[in-house]
Formats: C-alpha cells, structure tokens, sequence
C-alpha cells in the first residue's frame, strides 16, 4: 500500500517574540529582532548568566480558563496555547463543549483519527522546582496533588486531547533538544500509515528557572554576554561563546493531503522525508566529524527522494555553540558537497535563543513559512566569518529567494538527531 501524503494547514508558535504567528513571529524574524533581554522570573543576580529569551508579562488567564491554568505547568501552558493557535490557523473547525469541563471538541471530525504529538526536553521544570521548595520548607504533607501531573513530560500531550476531546494516538516525545522534530516525524509517519487523519504535532520548553538557568551554566554551555543580551547568539559568527536559553512553544497541524485539498485548506507546504538518528558518541557534545547530523540529513533526502542539489534552504540547528556551530558545518558539507557553497541557511535561534525540546517545532514553522512567502529570515549577529563555519548563513538581512525544498535540522544532548525536509506543495 502506498504511503499518504502529508501537508501542514495549521500553525501556531509561542514565543519571545510574542504570541502572533505572522505579525510578531514571522515580521519579527525577517526584520531581525532579538528577541533576547534580561530574566524576571526569579533573582537572577547571583547566576553568571541574567538573560533569556522569556515570555514577559505572561498571563496564562488571557488564553486559558483561570481553572485550568492552575493545573498546567508554564510549559503545557505554551503547548496549550501554541495548538489552540495552529488549530485556528488550519480553518478544522471546533467549539465549546458546553460542560462543566473547560474545553473544545472538532464536531465535523471523527476525534479517533485527530491525533495529538508534543515533544519537550525537560517538561514541567517549574513545577518541580516549587515544590520541592514546599517540600523543604513545610514538609512533604504540603506538595501539591497536582505536581506530578504537572511536571511529567506527557502532561502537555495529555491535556492537548482532553482539551479538545482528541482520541486519536496521542504520546509525548523526549528527546532533549531533538524532541518536537520528532514528534512531528513520528506524526508524518502516522498519517502516511493511515492511523491518523490529523496531528497536532510540535513541541513545548519552559526552562527557564533558576535550576534550569543555574544548570546549563555549570555545563558551560551557555552564552555569557550580560553586557548585550540581543548581542548573545550568534550562530556560526567567530566569536560565539554558548547558546541563550530560551522559553516557548511551536505547533503544527499536519493533515493527509486529498483530505486538506477537499476542505480547501490553505497548505503551508507537504512533508516529504523524516531521517532520525543517534552518534552514539557523547552525551553532550557532537560527533566530531558530525557523521550521525549528516546520516540524518541523507536519510531525509532518500524518503523524500530528493537529490541534495535540489534543496534550496537549510533551516539550520545552529545553536551558536563553538563546537556544535562547527561540527553542523561539516555535516552540512558531507552530505551537499559543492552545493553547500550554494545554500541559504540560517538559524532562528539567533533572534529567540535555543527553546530545547520546542525548537523543532518553532524552527520547522519558520521553514515552512519561507516556502509558502518566498523569503528565508536571517542569521543575525553575525559579524566575524568563522573559517570553520565558511558557508552563506544569510547574514543579518533577510533574503527573497524561491524555496522549492528545505530542510530543518535539530540535534540533541544524548546525540538524538532529527532532520524533516520540505517541499513548496503543488497539488
């Protein structure tokens, strides 16, 4: 049996940019705003690190019933918000329940063929952080009932499909900084089989806390330009010195094409390889030679059939690591040969910071967006050329340019590695 065809109809991000698909996310990311500042979550004077890419001024009550909210980790907040948004974007029509039961349902949908993936690195981390401080300061009969189905992983998934009343395959993905391009790859997968209909697929990151913070510094993994915040990520520039911590939340619709094209749904772009591997190498730091990056990207290619030369735009992992920057390069290199020199790639994480788990999500959005509007944004901070990182990283100024095929790569600690490509939709 043939495999389905899959499109995007539907999307929805969260992030520091604000909460508007097109006015805050894409304008802001073509304009090439930071949307990098100091931390007001929590007392950070004592951390080498003060800045992030936060959510200011969130207020989960503007979006969620105030019952609800109380019951959902900042992170399943962002989720919430970000598939509520995609599926508005996507035109499936849902409406109130109705019942003492804050919530949605898809009425023109059979809800056992809507299905429901949500990738996150680290979960409910705020959660756990506030009550383990209860349980210290007032002893374990003062943890809240609701902690652990706040903090787990799955949280996010579950209350997705309890939300919109979803009974189709649900599961969570946790595969660090890999995870939500997973979750959507595994989602394609489903729809090309014919288990679903319809996903919601993407990922969700709030670890912005002080031992999320206070975690990544002693790893030494993070950026630390207190001086200049929107200055911090700088993917592929010579003087980058660690990534910047980011919160947020990226989702996407993914429907079987005929199903999408019978509605008249406004298709983003179709989903035409998923290539997913590990280095198995380091739990941390990349291969060197980038060999497990560059077996993603090449198994991406041969399910979607594409030849490297093919591929116009890669929307890259770019972390503004000094290792990891490098070591994507020479992937990059490895499977495109010569046509390397002839890509436009650029990195989303120089304007938010690195989301983890939801980056994926976000970046894959960003991707399909420079297919559907003929624009791919830039990779801003980017001053002095690297010689280790010497391809067209489309430097500080977005670029108009058609894109026929992209990929978007995400890598991850435990050397998870997930790579999507896609192609302009054509009927």
């Amino acid at each position: 049996m043939p495999s389905r065809r899959v499109v995007i109809t539907g999307l929805g991000t969260f992030t520091a940019l604000g909460p508007d698909l097109i006015r805050d996310f894409w304008q802001g990311l073509l304009s090439g705003r930071s949307g990098i500042s100091f931390i007001d979550l929590f007392d950070t004077s004592g951390f080498r690190v003060r800045f992030g890419g936060q959510i200011h001024n969130f207020n989960p009550e503007a979006y969620i019933e105030p019952r609800l909210t109380r019951r959902l980790d900042r992170y399943a907040q962002f989720a919430l918000i970000a598939a509520l948004s995609a599926l508005k974007d996507s035109g499936l029509e849902f409406v109130r329940t109705g019942d003492d039961q804050p919530g949605f349902c898809l009425p023109k949908e059979d809800p056992d063929r809507v299905g429901v993936v949500i990738g996150t690195g680290i979960g409910g981390l705020s959660e756990y952080e506030e009550q383990h401080s209860r349980l210290l300061k007032m002893g374990p009969d003062r943890i809240s009932p609701f902690t652990i189905p706040k903090l787990m992983a799955n949280a996010a998934a579950g209350q997705i499909s309890i939300y919109l009343r979803l009974t189709g395959p649900n599961i969570a993905v946790a595969t660090a900084c890999a995870s939500s391009a997973h979750a959507i790859g595994e989602a394609f997968r489903m729809i090309q089989r014919g288990e679903a209909d319809v996903i919601l697929a993407g990922g969700s990151e709030a670890t912005i806390t002080p031992m999320g913070l206070g975690g990544f510094i002693a790893a030494r993994a993070l950026s630390e330009r207190n001086d200049a915040p929107e200055k911090a990520s700088r993917p592929f520039d010579r003087d980058r010195d660690g990534f910047v911590l980011a919160e947020g939340a990226g989702v996407l619709v993914l429907e079987e094409e005929s199903r999408a094209r019978r509605r008249g749904a406004n298709i983003y772009a179709e989903l035409l390889g998923y290539g997913a591997t590990a280095d198995a190498y380091n739990i941390t730091a990349p291969h060197p030679d980038g060999a497990g990056a560059a077996k993603a990207m090449r198994k991406a290619l041969e399910d979607a059939r594409i030849n490297p030369d093919q591929v116009q735009y890669i929307n890259a992992h770019g972390t503004s690591t000094p290792l990891g920057d490098a070591v994507e390069t020479k992937a990059i290199k490895a499977v495109f040969g010569d046509h390397a020199y002839r890509l436009a790639i650029s990195s989303t994480k120089s304007m938010l910071g690195h989301t983890l788990g939801a980056s994926g999500g976000i970046e894959l959005i960003a991707t399909a967006l420079s297919i559907k509007y003929g624009v791919v944004h830039p990779t801003i901070n980017y001053e002095n050329p690297d010689p280790d990182c010497d391809l067209d990283y489309v430097p500080n100024t977005a670029r108009e340019m058609p894109v026929r095929y992209a990929i978007s790569n995400s890598f991850g600690f435990g050397g998870h590695n997930a790579c999507i490509l896609l192609g302009a939709y054509t009927g």
